[in-house]
């Protein structure tokens, strides 16, 4: 299994593009990690690799994603999150344990933790809806990415109009936040659930808008029409 982790390593290295390796620091404010491989490949090589170990335990699986994450490179944590995604359809709730320590632990850019929390979480997360609440903890770690994970862990179960409820609620508890990657999460989450609930979040943000940051704010309206923009961002 291990040589398995050796041929992607040796694919990602046989696929580095300059001009990805020169610019992808720019799209993040923290220090990455990179091959400099542009994620379509990431994915391809993703793909191709997975169908090597598909037929193995979730366990074993699930151990090789940790190897992926425990490198710190983003182009594995892109593996890893694909790789736990495809594993879907045997998602157990023991499960949870797994990927809250993977988020709490590995991730260290926006990047990883949207790939891993939009599928993988928002994933478990339509599978076993009781668990929503515990993205309510999520939202009270001091870890930046904690935060993040529990508003864009709903980011695909909102664009379905799921868990209107526990997102006002997720968006309560991060609504002063002063890290702006964390409100630009929860600003993403309710501009994909005003697609289907309009009303309810137009509502939500006139409600907050005194005091929700406006970087928040902004990205809640952004699909709304402009007239009701134009009277959430008067002050």
């Amino acid at each position: 299994m291990k040589n398995v982790l050796d041929k992607v390593r040796d694919e990602l290295r046989n696929n580095v593009d300059e001009n990805a390796l020169a610019t992808g620091q720019k799209f993040s404010k923290e220090k990455l990690k990179h091959y400099g491989v542009r994620t379509s490949v990431v994915r391809k090589i993703g793909k191709t690799f997975f169908k090597v170990i598909d037929s193995r335990s979730k366990s074993e699986i699930y151990g090789l994603c940790e190897d992926l994450w425990k490198s710190g490179y983003l182009e594995e944590s892109i593996i890893a999150s694909n790789w736990s995604h495809y594993l879907h359809k045997r998602y157990e709730p023991a499960d949870f344990s797994i990927f809250q320590k993977w988020i709490n632990k590995y991730i260290k850019n926006w990047a990883s933790c949207d790939t891993f929390c939009n599928h993988t979480m928002g994933g478990f997360i339509e599978k076993y809806p009781s668990y929503v609440e515990k993205l309510q903890d999520f939202a009270k770690s001091e870890n930046r990415w904690m935060r993040r994970a529990a508003a864009v862990s709903l980011i695909i179960p909102a664009r379905k109009g799921k868990f209107l409820k526990d997102i006002l609620e997720i968006a309560d508890i991060l609504l002063l936040d002063k890290d702006d990657l964390v409100q630009k999460g929860y600003g993403w989450m309710l501009k994909v659930a005003s697609e289907s609930h309009q009303k309810e979040v137009f509502d939500y943000v006139i409600k907050k808008k005194l005091v929700m940051p406006r970087t928040a704010l902004r990205y809640a309206i952004e699909k709304m029409p402009k007239d009701l923009r134009s009277v959430a961002m008067a002050r």
